[in-house]
């Protein structure tokens, strides 16, 4: 017990400072007033992303600049995976960014813990830039009344939204004369292994396949099986995880069956010497993922021709998949809130902005006319963007975790799947096994949003 003391002391010094490092995230770090000494009103912006990322938002922040002379932005960047970290550490030191990008299934916790400014008021009067350009679908994912998720107060505005589409190799169809997917009726799970196996082959004639129909992460595409088949990690009350729904074991069981029945996939091993997005990128593979995010590293790195579909529907018929999405927050320790929110409004909604990331191809628009203007633009790769809005407006949905109040309860699903995926133990075990430890995670967040909520 005195060393677990001693070492949540430590914890918290480290936390404090990494904090004081960060202290430059702060308006306060300017002055009492947050600003500049030339007067001008000084913000700090915090966000994550790649190199080509990083640029294309330095370009709109040197825009804003230029277009506001009364109010200077100073910008953090920070790698993706260092940036969770950072900002917890930010937080826990009370030093938060005036403007930082955050996770959507954060904000109750964040709203609760006083870190997130209400920004209702200043958004809605805001005269450059409307609301009304930014999805709405967007905008509800950082809206909170305390309560529910999607109404009330807007505690954040979307970066962006990104819908998680299947793609596949158009060349690879057409040189084994293969009709190619159409693009407004998904494949049946059947339909979807048949087509998978002729795309399976030896083209080098050593007795292994060495092309392969598929290798998808279970973490970011099981949620397409699951859905399209009408099940869920959670009810809809999201009090109660129903991994243990027969349709949910279906799912899963296909899944791994794609590998260890109809071997369509990579082994284990084969797949360690050469992971699925290598041989993606190689023209080794038939479908894979594509996010927007991908389509600048595809356009300069792709030797063959690839487009969008719908990905396979289970017994419901439909198609189903996920949007992301990273919210741009307002610390509510900020000076100058009106500006703040103004800059954050800015970055997710700006037409000419916007028009700047497109080019940069690092996201979907998050303004709805520059996407709309992006999709028919037939010298944009690939030719069925339209399937990214149709994710948006139609059939994408959020996390399971981004409903309740922490996601410890959706992530211990993925930290022991690996046997499934090995055929080394059946879907139905699994679950039967999980439910209850998943269960126990959920009803400790509930209880957390209750008392967290009387404060």
């Amino acid at each position: 017990m005195f060393k677990s003391r001693k070492l949540v002391v430590l914890m918290m010094a480290v936390l404090m400072m990494i904090g004081a490092v960060l202290g430059g995230c702060s308006s306060k770090s300017s002055g009492s007033e947050g600003k500049s000494k030339d007067g001008k009103v000084e913000l700090t912006f915090m966000f994550r992303g790649q190199p080509k990322e990083q640029e294309a938002y330095q370009k709109v922040i040197k825009k804003y600049n230029e277009t506001n002379p009364n109010v200077k932005v100073n910008v953090v960047t920070v790698a993706p995976d260092q940036y969770d970290t950072k900002l917890k550490a930010a937080i826990a030191g009370r030093k938060i960014p005036d403007v930082f990008f955050y996770n959507p299934a954060q904000v109750k916790a964040y709203v609760n813990s006083g870190v997130l400014l209400d920004i209702t008021e200043h958004v809605e009067s805001a005269e450059d830039v409307k609301l009304e350009n930014i999805w709405e679908k967007g905008v509800a994912k950082y809206r909170y009344d305390g309560e529910t998720l999607g109404q009330g107060a807007i505690y954040g505005l979307p970066k962006d939204l990104g819908p998680f589409a299947l793609g596949y190799n158009k060349t690879m169809f057409e040189k084994a004369g293969i009709p190619l997917p159409d693009k407004d009726k998904p494949y049946t799970w059947d339909q979807f292994i048949e087509v998978s196996k002729k795309l399976t082959q030896d083209t080098n004639g050593d007795g292994k396949s060495d092309q392969y129909a598929t290798g998808f992460n279970v973490s970011w595409a099981l949620q397409a099986f699951v859905w399209s088949n009408g099940a869920d990690w959670i009810d809809e009350t999201k009090t109660k995880v129903t991994v243990d729904d027969p349709k949910f074991i279906e799912a899963l069981q296909f899944f791994a069956d794609m590998q260890n029945k109809h071997k369509i996939t990579p082994s284990i091993s084969e797949a360690q010497t050469l992971d699925t997005y290598q041989r993606w990128m190689k023209g080794e593979l038939a479908f894979f993922p594509v996010g927007p995010w991908d389509m600048a590293t595809y356009a300069e790195q792709l030797k063959f021709d690839y487009d969008l579909m719908p990905w396979p529907a289970g017994s419901t018929g439909e198609t189903a998949t996920w949007i992301g999405s990273l919210g741009i927050g307002v610390g509510a320790t900020t000076k100058h809130a009106k500006e703040a929110s103004e800059l954050a409004l800015f970055l997710s909604a700006n037409q000419e902005g916007q028009e700047d990331l497109v080019n940069a191809q690092v996201q979907l628009p998050n303004n709805v006319k520059v996407a709309e203007q992006w999709v028919a633009d037939d010298s944009i790769k690939p030719a069925n963007k339209k399937e990214f809005l149709d994710i948006i407006n139609d059939y994408g949905r959020g996390f399971p975790a981004e409903s309740t109040y922490t996601g410890e309860w959706y992530d211990e699903f993925f930290k022991n799947i690996q046997p499934v995926l090995d055929g080394k133990k059946t879907a139905e075990q699994y679950v039967k096994e999980e439910q209850p430890k998943m269960q126990k995670l959920l009803d400790a967040a509930i209880e957390q949003e209750k008392q967290s909520s009387k404060k």
